[in-house]
């Protein structure tokens, strides 16, 4: 996993100092990506990282509270994030107190159009880089096999009610699409198979149909890569 998570930290760095102006980041959820967040804030690269300039969103979110074991936000923070010098203001996570699924999805669309600036996705480039996951049933961000969210194409953010799950805030294709850079992070025996079949373009799986606007790049370690 360290192998893998080197890697990745090296394309991250790479795609992020590509361009001088500020620019942002989607973050992947669960278990794989932890040991990549961890190795951002080590010497190796906490200094290389322009951190000043850099804004982090979530591809998807459990609908917990912020401090709840299943949350990605809460993950992502204790691995990574308060650990960095990151101005105020630059940590965007999905709202999930207070208010219902439907308006935190709104809630959080109207903060990524704000830092967007742009009326549309096809102006420019909503991130520089997006991190994706792989689930064994070929779920990636919240983006669930048999959910209507598949077919959302004006919306940036939407709930999902997956079978079985709790439920989910995630960002849609488009959202996910609209960037300069975008990989996939996959760890693990347990994915491979799906990760053939996803490779091979099998459209019953959600992570097939995810085709961002550049080039998309695949990182797995050997257990899941074969």
């Amino acid at each position: 996993m360290t192998d893998l998570a080197h890697q990745v930290a090296e394309w991250m760095v790479a795609a992020l100092l590509e361009r001088p102006e500020p620019s942002a980041v989607s973050l992947s959820g669960g278990s794989t990506p932890q040991r990549l967040y961890e190795l951002l804030v080590t010497e190796e690269f906490r200094h290389r990282l322009p951190w000043d300039r850099v804004h982090w969103f979530w591809g998807d979110e459990r609908f917990v509270p912020p401090d709840d074991e299943r949350s990605n936000y809460r993950m992502i923070n204790e691995a990574m994030l308060k650990h960095a010098p990151i101005p105020a203001g630059h940590i965007h996570p999905v709202p999930t107190l207070g208010l219902s699924p439907e308006k935190a999805a709104a809630q959080y669309e109207a903060e990524l159009r704000q830092y967007h600036g742009a009326a549309t996705l096809d102006s420019k480039p909503l991130f520089q880089v997006v991190l994706m996951g792989l689930g064994t049933n070929g779920h990636t961000a919240s983006l669930f096999p048999d959910t209507p969210v598949l077919d959302e194409r004006s919306a940036w953010v939407a709930p999902v009610w997956p079978e079985g799950e709790e439920t989910r805030i995630t960002l849609t294709y488009p959202a996910l699409e609209s960037c300069r850079h975008a990989a996939f992070m996959v760890a693990g025996a347990d994915k491979r198979d799906i990760l053939a079949r996803v490779r091979a373009g099998d459209q019953s799986l959600p992570a097939a149909r995810y085709h961002p606007n550049c080039q998309l790049r695949w990182f797995a370690d050997a257990a899941a890569g074969g």
